[in-house]
């Protein structure tokens, strides 16, 4: 009966350490710290399902599942600000993106920055997958996101994890994206450089804000995939008329000096 009842716990602690079958995992979140979708680099949004948010419980706060990890259910248009993020093109093409996206890394293209997408965000993390009966943009739509994102299967993605969110139609919000994009002047020195570089994150930032007056370091990160640049994300105010400070999205700055790779 000893012998039993020692076999019973140990299993029982061994189940209490380790990881369990079918246990969820927690991922980190690209802006926000939430579970989510692998992050959603441009060669890795396509084909994706959008996750549902959860329903937050009478008993527990939004913010306590955000912490936890989760995204809450939020009514679309219920969002603190947005964000641009703006990804580095030479670095997606260099990284494999040359066979999903033919055309944005044909040989001599050289796009630069391109919009990633505009993210519904609030001060601590961000709504996704807002509204499920909402997430096939119509062909008139889509027609109005040309030359807006690089790939048609980014726009409808986009749309359906973040635009969902925005409490807009679908034509409506991707001329917002056009509007962000088109309000953002890249600098002269990252427009289509000819060489590799390296940069201090920080240089890279201040480079945009000499670019554009209004923007200043604490509106916006610069983040990177390894040692290369990934993306430069600007937080714009709901109406889009201004910038604004956004601590939690500026701490995912790298830190370290990051490699500039050049279109080719």
């Amino acid at each position: 009966m000893r012998r039993r009842l020692l076999s019973l716990l140990l299993a029982v602690a061994a189940g209490s350490f380790s990881g369990l079958p079918g246990e969820a995992q927690i991922l980190p979140g690209g802006l926000g710290g939430q579970r989510a979708d692998p992050p959603c680099v441009l060669d890795k949004c396509l084909g994706l399902k959008p996750n549902t948010p959860t329903p937050t419980t009478p008993t527990q706060s939004p913010d306590a599942e955000q912490s936890a990890g989760r995204s809450t259910s939020v009514a679309p248009g219920s969002f603190d600000f947005y964000v641009l993020a703006l990804s580095w093109s030479p670095g997606f093409c260099a990284s494999g993106g040359a066979a999903k996206s033919p055309d944005q890394c044909a040989a001599g293209a050289n796009p630069g920055f391109v919009v990633h997408g505009l993210w519904p965000q609030n001060q601590h993390g961000y709504p996704q997958a807002c509204n499920s009966g909402a997430r096939f943009p119509s062909r008139l739509a889509l027609d109005s996101a040309k030359g807006v994102y690089p790939d048609e299967g980014l726009a409808r993605h986009e749309w359906r994890q973040h635009g969902t969110c925005s409490g807009k139609s679908p034509t409506d919000y991707f001329a917002d994206v056009r509007r962000a994009r088109q309000a953002i002047v890249i600098p002269p020195e990252l427009t289509a450089p000819d060489a590799d570089q390296t940069w201090a994150p920080l240089d890279i930032a201040r480079s945009f804000v000499t670019a554009n007056p209004r923007l200043r370091t604490d509106t916006m990160a610069v983040t990177c995939r390894g040692n290369a640049l990934e993306e430069v994300r600007i937080c714009f105010s709901k109406d889009l008329r201004s910038f604004v400070p956004c601590p939690e999205v500026a701490r995912a700055s790298c830190r370290r000096p990051v490699t500039v790779p050049a279109g080719h």
